[in-house]
């Protein structure tokens, strides 16, 4: 559903925002750009992990889809078309 897939991303964006910032000012504190890219790698993974599952969170607000039609009224329609003529060339 759109719900919750605008949920899905809602969380998604903002585990990597808060993972980025940390990893930021942990690697700044300690010098260490690898820690940067540790702490955001673990974010990205940890929002994969909560937000790539159909998880029943996400499944709330299931859609209503149209009844399935009859083959009838395809064969209906397939049967008033008239077929093409083609030009002489």
């Amino acid at each position: 559903d759109y719900k919750g897939q605008k949920l899905a991303e809602q969380i998604f964006q903002g585990i990597i925002l808060v993972s980025a910032v940390i990893g930021f000012i942990y690697g700044y504190f300690t010098e260490q750009f690898g820690w940067t890219v540790y702490i955001v790698m673990a974010g990205f993974a940890l929002s994969c992990v909560l937000t790539l599952p159909p998880w029943p969170m996400y499944r709330r607000n299931p859609l209503k889809w149209l009844p399935v039609q009859e083959s009838g009224t395809e064969e209906k329609k397939a049967a008033d078309r008239k077929p093409k003529r083609h030009s002489k060339s």
